[in-house]
């Protein structure tokens, strides 16, 4: 299914529902920085989240340094964000919330 890019206000809205994640600059994706306990749980949660992300066939741009994950959602195809990023924006803070 194709999706297409966000309006800034309907993106705007749709981040008032998730308080972690942050807009871009360019307007182009949404950020969080993840943090967890130690590098075994922060690796628990990358793993969880690749499969999910494998799922919803929608792959995040992240980095692991130890214990904190930093995740860039976009969708690539639409040029921009779409309701599929804040779809596994909200397996992912489900995923963290379990971690913690």
């Amino acid at each position: 299914m194709p999706y297409e890019a966000m309006d800034p206000e309907a993106i705007q809205k749709a981040l008032a529902d998730f308080p972690d994640w942050c807009l871009e600059p360019d307007g182009t994706a949404i950020a969080r920085n993840f943090k967890f306990a130690d590098f075994r749980v922060a690796f628990a949660f990358m793993t969880e989240c690749a499969l999910m992300a494998e799922k919803l066939d929608h792959h995040p741009e992240w980095s692991n340094v130890y214990a904190r994950v930093e995740v860039r959602l976009t969708t690539h195809s639409a040029r921009g964000v779409t309701e599929l990023d804040f779809k596994l924006a909200a397996a992912m803070d489900k995923a963290a919330e379990r971690r913690h």
